[in-house]
């Protein structure tokens, strides 16, 4: 499998409901470096699973679309918006945020990742029509 599919595969999986996720995609080795507005917060692979955890519990769905999806060797860079709907609200999907990631796949599994998100303000005009953009 190239590392690109690694990646497509992981983020077309059932973020919000599939327990086994973190278990598929990522190497038990991982660290994901994620810089949010919160600051800059490593996660290795038991945060991770916390973290899809606690995922599971607030979203009945996720899906993403991508501006971005770009394979060289073993990184996948994404740009991308994230969208959910909340177990409260299950009809109404919300925007949540704009992602940029640096994947670095081995071993067939997500193994580094580097990833800036910005909390997605439909109200800002110029940042919605950048992420309209689609250069896949």
């Amino acid at each position: 499998m190239t590392s690109k599919a690694v990646v497509k595969a992981f983020y077309e999986s059932d973020l919000a409901n599939d327990a086994s996720v973190v278990e598929r995609f990522f190497h038990k080795d991982c660290k994901l470096h994620w810089t949010n507005n919160q600051g800059i917060i490593l996660l290795e692979y038991n945060d991770i699973i916390a973290f899809f955890e606690g995922t599971r519990q607030s979203y009945n769905h996720l899906r993403f679309g991508f501006t971005h999806f770009i394979e060289a060797e073993s990184f996948v860079t994404t740009r991308h918006t994230l969208y959910g709907t909340t177990i409260e609200n299950p009809n109404i999907e919300t925007m949540i945020a704009h992602f940029s990631t640096i994947w670095e796949v081995k071993d067939n599994k997500l193994y580094r990742g580097y990833e800036i998100s910005q909390h997605a303000d439909e109200s800002d005009e110029k940042g919605m029509e950048s992420y309209k953009e689609i250069n896949i």
